[in-house]
């Protein structure tokens, strides 16, 4: 798996954190606040999943999935905009005191860095949330600087198309100037495995239970399966 790489690519959300519960719970509470609406969770992560795909060319996917909030659920007194900045307030709770790194993410990324591997961040998340994870996450930040102890960090910010589209994957391999065969990538999730895919690197699928839904093709199409990172790190 790790033989002759010289560097490993890490999803942020559901991969090295475990965050993708969280913005289940951010836009049940943002469609409760604004709408007296409950929502399953399970309903609120297919509908953004869905809507994140279907504007996954547009400058701004985010931005449309709000627009889809607000026509779906009758917030007609607000823009996508006001909508967007909400739900970005409402997760501020989340991001500085919930989030914790998935268990042994950070002693995986150490021992990487000491065999002389370079590893990068390559998520479409924004730049922002990194900088919140390292200012106000007592979980985190302690344990791991994403932007200290990684070689490089790509966020949204930093590409034009954004997963299942390989843009991040082949801009950290241009960084690098590698090959595919010297490049694994860690995934959780369907889209970043078929983002891998069409890069034409190596990629190892890491169980998240909100991929639960889709972890066969998951499996079919990783090119490894670990159950969480206390296996990835027996493979070194």
């Amino acid at each position: 798996m790790l033989n002759a790489k010289k560097l490993v690519c890490f999803d942020l959300d559901g991969t090295l954190i475990d965050s993708v519960g969280i913005w289940n719970q951010v836009d049940a509470q943002l469609i409760q606040e604004l709408t007296a609406q409950i929502i399953p969770h399970s309903i609120v992560q297919q509908q953004r999943d869905t809507q994140l795909q279907k504007f996954k060319h547009r400058p701004d996917p985010y931005l449309m999935y709000c627009q889809f909030l607000k026509e779906s659920y009758g917030m007609s007194d607000l823009s996508a905009e006001e909508i967007k900045i909400r739900r970005y307030a409402i997760s501020h709770h989340f991001l500085d005191h919930v989030i914790e790194l998935k268990p042994q993410a950070e002693n995986f990324v150490k021992a990487l860095i000491l065999q002389g591997i370079s590893v990068a961040i390559t998520t479409t998340t924004s730049i922002n949330n990194i900088r919140r994870y390292q200012s106000n996450n007592l979980n985190i930040h302690p344990k791991l600087n994403f932007e200290q102890d990684f070689h490089l960090v790509l966020t949204r910010e930093n590409v034009e198309n954004i997963k299942p589209h390989p843009e991040v994957y082949l801009t950290a391999m241009q960084h690098f100037g590698l090959n595919p065969e010297d490049c694994l990538i860690i995934e959780d999730s369907l889209i970043g495995v078929e983002a891998a895919n069409q890069a034409g690197i190596e990629v190892v699928a890491i169980y998240d239970q909100y991929s639960e839904h889709e972890l066969e093709q998951i499996k079919t199409k990783a090119d490894y399966f670990v159950a969480d990172f206390a296996e990835l790190i027996t493979t070194l």
